[in-house]
């Protein structure tokens, strides 16, 4: 696979992971996000995977990481490493306040790249 095709793999991954954490919970309040634990776990997964697939990005071509400010690389990687290393500890208010708007933002912000770039760079 070229440098080209990884980078817009990658970037349909993150952003499929930030639609499917957003959708899971779209149509929930708060009360009912709380009260649905397989919701929250899928969300979490999705939100984990589109960061995830960030941190492989960023490594794997921080130049065009680095290229895109938009995106909120660090926020994203810090949501991944607060969820990959607390399990028991993640904020489940944080969690679906990020499905419900930033995973939103997020794939949005994908897209535009991707449709700028659509041979992923």
């Amino acid at each position: 696979m070229s440098r080209i095709e990884r980078v817009k793999l990658l970037l349909q991954r993150m952003r499929q992971a930030a639609l499917d954490a957003h959708e899971f919970c779209k149509d929930m309040d708060r009360a009912a996000f709380g009260d649905n634990l397989i919701v929250q776990r899928a969300v979490a997964m999705s939100l984990f995977m589109a960061g995830e697939t960030a941190v492989q990005l960023e490594d794997f071509a921080p130049d065009f990481a680095a290229d895109h400010p938009e995106i909120p690389w660090h926020a994203v990687r810090g949501m991944r490493n607060r969820m990959a290393h607390g399990y028991f500890d993640i904020n489940q208010e944080r969690v679906f306040d990020t499905a419900k708007t930033e995973a939103l933002e997020l794939a949005v912000a994908i897209g535009a790249i991707l449709d700028i770039h659509p041979q992923g760079e």
